[in-house]
C-alpha cells in the first residue's frame, strides 16, 4: 500500500504542479524537493543519531542489567493483551514501555530511539523479514497516538501568539490523543483480521513457543543486597524530592534564602535569561507544574536511576555504553533513504498546490458536518509532515480574523496527533520493513480520530 501511496503523492503534485504553474522557481516543486532532501539528512538524520547513539547506549545498559525486562513484568498483563504474539519477557516488551512513556510525557529526544530499538527487537521475532508483523503494526498505531500530557510545542506557541490561558489546551489534549489511541487499538485490532492485509503470510507464532536471542544474552541475574536497595531507595527519594522542588518554585526559593545562594541563582538565571519563563511557570495550578516538573526530572532522572542500576548489577557501564552507542549510527544510515524518499513526495505534494485544491474541494461537505474549513490544512498537514503542521499552526495562530476557538482547536489537533507518514517511514526503515500492511491504515484512522475529536471536545470544553 505505501508503495502506491508514494507514488501517487509524486504523480499527483507533478501533474497539479503543471496546471497551476508551480514546477519552477522559489516556491516550485523542484526547488521544495531539494530543500527537503537536504533538510531531511542535515537536519533530521544527522541530529537524530546523535540523539540514538546516546539514548540506545543508555537501553544497552538497562537491557544488560536486566532493568527491561523488570519493567515489561510490570506491565505483562496489559501488554500481553496487546501484544500476545510477544513473549512475555523479551525486551521488546520493556523498550515498547519506555517509548510509550516518554511520548506520554513529550520526552521527544527519548521516545524516538527508544522506538527504534523495540521495533529492532520486534523484528527478531520476525519470521517474514521485510513485512511487518502484528506487533509491529500495533506498536505503530499506538504510538501515532499516544497519549500526550502536555503539548509543550502547541502551548509555547499559543503563549508566544498572545493567546489567552494557552494551558487550556492541556485537558482538550489528553481527551483527544486518548480518543485517538483507542481508536488506533481498535482499528489495528479489527484491520489483522482481514484477509486483504494477509496477502503475504506472517509467522507471529503463540509467545510461549519462542525465545528471542536477545533475553537468552541477559544472564541470570541474583537479588539485590539490601544495601543496594537501599540505594536505590535513596535514588527515588532525591526523584520526589527534585519533582517537588520543581512544582513548587516559591519553597525552593525558601530553601534556596536559608541556604544563601539567591544571589548565585539570580546571576544564573539572568545569564540564561529565564526569569520570565520563571515566573509564568508560577502563575499555573498546582497540577500542571507538578506534571510540568516531572517532564523535567524525567530524563536527568533515568541517567542516574539507570546508571546506578546497572553498576549494581556489576555491569561495565562505560563499556557497555559505548557498545550501545555504536549502534545509533548504523540504524540512522538504514534509515535515511526512507526518510528522504518520503520527505521529497511530501515536498512535492505541499508545493504543487495540491493540498489547496483538495481544501477547497472538502470545503461544501465539511459544511455540511460543521468542521470549520479554516482546519483543513491543519487535517491534511498533520499526519504527513511536522514542520509543515506547525507552520500552519503559526498561520492559524497570526491570523486575527478568527477566533479563540479555532486557535485552540488548531493547537489541540496539534498536540494530540502525530505525523503517520514519517513515523512509519523511520519506524519501518530501522528494520527495513517495506510491506507495512495495515499500520498506514490504522495510524490515520487514529489522526481521523484525534482531529475530529479535537473539534468536538474543544467545542464542548472552550467554545
Amino acid at each position: 500500500m505505501l508503495n502506491w501511496i508514494w507514488m501517487g503523492m509524486i504523480v499527483v503534485g507533478v501533474v497539479v504542479a503543471a496546471l497551476m504553474g508551480q514546477l519552477s522557481g522559489p516556491n516550485g516543486i523542484v526547488e521544495g524537493l531539494f530543500k527537503a532532501v537536504k533538510s531531511g539528512v542535515v537536519d533530521i538524520v544527522l541530529p537524530l543519531s546523535a540523539v540514538m547513539m546516546f539514548w540506545l547506549g543508555m537501553m544497552r545498559l538497562a537491557e544488560k542489567s536486566g532493568l527491561v525486562l523488570v519493567l515489561a513484568r510490570i506491565v505483562r498483563p496489559l501488554m500481553r493483551r496487546l501484544f500476545p504474539e510477544v513473549p512475555a519477557d523479551h525486551p521488546a516488551m520493556g523498550a515498547m514501555v519506555m517509548n510509550l512513556a516518554a511520548n506520554m510525557l513529550g520526552l521527544g529526544n527519548a521516545a524516538t530511539p527508544l522506538g527504534l530499538k523495540a521495533m529492532q527487537h520486534l523484528d527478531e521475532l520476525n519470521s517474514s523479514k521485510g513485512t511487518a508483523t502484528n506487533s509491529m503494526c500495533t506498536f505503530l498505531a499506538m504510538n501515532t497516538s499516544s497519549v500526550t500530557l502536555i503539548p509543550a510545542t502547541a502551548i509555547g506557541l499559543l503563549a508566544a501568539r498572545g493567546i489567552p490561558n494557552p494551558t487550556a489546551i492541556v485537558s482538550t489534549t489528553i481527551l483527544a490523543s486518548l480518543f485517538a489511541t483507542l481508536v488506533a487499538i481498535v482499528s489495528v485490532k479489527i484491520f489483522e483480521k482481514l484477509p486483504v492485509f494477509n496477502r503475504v503470510s506472517v509467522d507471529d507464532a503463540p509467545a510461549e513457543g519462542k525465545e528471542s536471542a536477545a533475553t537468552s544474552e541477559i544472564p541470570e541475574q541474583r537479588r539485590l543486597s539490601p544495601r543496594a536497595v537501599a540505594l536505590l531507595a535513596v535514588v527515588g527519594l532525591l526523584f520526589v524530592g527534585v519533582v517537588c522542588l520543581e512544582t513548587f518554585p516559591e519553597r525552593r526559593a525558601a530553601i534556596q534564602n536559608w541556604m544563601g545562594l539567591s544571589d548565585a541563582v539570580a546571576h544564573l538565571n539572568a545569564a540564561k535569561q529565564s526569569l520570565s519563563e520563571t515566573a509564568s511557570a508560577n502563575a499555573d495550578p498546582g497540577w500542571k507544574r507538578f506534571i510540568s516538573a516531572l517532564s523535567i526530572v524525567a530524563i536527568p532522572f533515568l541517567l542516574v536511576f539507570f546508571l546506578v542500576y546497572a553498576a549494581l548489577r556489576r555491569i561495565r557501564v562505560y563499556e557497555e555504553f559505548v557498545e550501545g552507542a555504536k549502534e545509533g549510527w548504523a540504524v540512522a544510515v538504514r534509515i535515511m533513504p526512507f526518510i528522504v524518499a518520503m520527505l521529497a513526495a511530501l515536498a512535492i505534494l505541499r508545493n504543487s498546490g495540491a493540498m489547496y485544491l483538495f481544501q477547497e474541494m472538502l470545503r461544501p461537505a465539511l459544511a455540511v458536518v460543521h468542521f470549520p474549513p479554516e482546519l483543513v490544512p491543519m487535517a491534511l498537514m498533520r499526519p504527513l509532515s511536522g514542520s509543515g503542521s506547525q507552520g500552519v499552526l503559526v498561520e492559524i495562530l497570526m491570523n486575527d480574523g478568527l477566533t479563540d476557538l479555532i486557535k485552540y482547536t488548531a493547537a489541540t489537533m496539534f498536540g494530540s496527533t502525530e505525523t503517520t507518514f514519517y513515523v512509519l517511514a523511520v519506524y519501518f526503515g530501522s528494520v527495513a520493513v517495506r510491506r507495512t500492511r495495515h499500520a498506514l491504515l490504522a495510524g490515520l484512522c487514529a489522526d481521523a480520530a484525534g482531529l475530529i475529536g479535537a473539534v468536538v471536545i474543544c467545542r464542548f470544553l472552550v467554545g
